[in-house]
């Protein structure tokens, strides 16, 4: 799987609509009211990516893989969730394993559907949330806090170099800003800050749910979002919820085709939420290309070879020898793996090669 985004948001502001359009079902239940998600919906949905045919078919592969995101539909969250209002904090448990958040914001006036809050203000509902989160953050470090204290007064040298990291943290969620703005240099201090799991330090950005006919050029409130989206140094992704989910129930390609060309921009929500997740945590492609399958494996940008190995199956990794290596464009310019070779396009690279987005690789291992 590529990775995993848990979508949050105050209820009713299209988190359940933007994932059923997202897995393509209806299996999340989206209603007019707070709290119809009573329970964390996971769905796994391919990530589009035209190079992945164009390369199935110049392979003359059997069969077409590709990878995967995990989207978690988080119940709703309202004032007061940190300690336990409305459905408590038992679903901020949910948020910790993913990868990313994507705070969706209502940016969309519609006296039928009603707002938590009784107004659209989506700077309000980002503060709320982000308080939500802080809030939680902190009492986690807290409690972290005192039994760690005493390890430490006691000599215990892991335990003070938890507490340095917890109270440089406290700090910084105390004076209301998330830990995601927290960069350690002491890599040992950057190992611990992850094994918190701390909400507020996983990457995030904004899915403004607009109407439709917003979709291509935002509206007042998106361009607010987009503001303050600036000032964290954090992306924005329109989508007209309402209209994903109408085309979530086409069954035929061709007839999702037919609404996207009437669109601008011509891609589905889908897409463009991807590519922005795939930027926020730096993520790139690589593929693997044979009669049997060509398949898609994501690795965070920077990985090594041997890192891309280990990505397919463990025994690549353990009797890495090297990767016969072909770029995107090379593979296309010379029709194929064959071609590549006589061009002499083929290179052959050792474990410590960083993995480039749209490298072709086939790896060689001792068995």
């Amino acid at each position: 799987m590529g990775f995993s985004c848990g979508i949050i948001g105050l209820p009713n502001v299209g988190k359940s609509t933007l994932f059923n359009a997202l897995t393509s079902t209806l299996s999340a239940q989206a209603a007019n009211y707070p709290f119809c998600t009573i329970a964390p919906n996971v769905g796994i949905v391919a990530v589009p990516d035209e190079r992945l045919h164009t390369l199935a078919r110049l392979g003359r592969s059997a069969r077409v893989v590709a990878t995967h995101i995990g989207f978690v539909d988080v119940a709703g969250l309202i004032r007061g969730a940190s300690i336990g209002e409305g459905l408590g904090n038992q679903f901020l448990s949910h948020i910790r394993s993913c990868d990313a958040v994507a705070h969706v914001l209502r940016c969309f006036d519609d006296e039928n559907v009603s707002h938590v809050e009784g107004s659209v203000d989506p700077l309000r509902d980002a503060e709320t949330v982000e308080t939500e989160l802080m809030l939680a953050d902190l009492e986690n470090l807290e409690r972290r806090a005192g039994p760690l204290a005493k390890k430490a007064m006691a000599g215990d040298t892991e335990a003070k170099t938890q507490i340095a990291v917890i109270e440089q943290l406290i700090e910084v969620l105390r004076a209301g800003r998330p830990a995601r703005v927290v960069h350690f240099d002491n890599p040992e201090y950057v190992k611990m800050q992850r094994q918190f799991f701390l909400l507020t330090a996983k990457p995030m950005m904004y899915i403004c749910n607009v109407e439709e006919n917003s979709d291509s050029t935002g509206n007042v409130y998106t361009a607010q979002v987009i503001s303050r989206a600036k000032t964290e140094k954090t992306s924005v992704v329109y989508i007209a919820a309402a209209i994903e989910a109408e085309m979530a129930k086409l069954q035929k390609r061709k007839e999702k085709q037919v609404i996207l060309n009437m669109l601008n921009p011509r891609e589905t929500g889908l897409s463009r939420l991807i590519k922005s997740g795939y930027h926020l945590l730096d993520l790139i492609t690589f593929f693997t290309v044979g009669p049997k399958e060509t398949r898609a494996w994501t690795v965070r940008r920077g990985a090594s070879a041997m890192e891309a190995a280990g990505v397919i199956h463990s025994d690549f990794k353990s009797g890495f020898i090297r990767a016969a290596t072909i770029t995107y464009e090379d593979f296309l310019a010379c029709n194929g793996e064959q071609g590549a070779r006589e061009a002499g396009k083929v290179r052959f690279e050792g474990k410590n090669y960083k993995v480039k987005d749209g490298d072709v690789m086939h790896f060689l291992f001792a068995h």
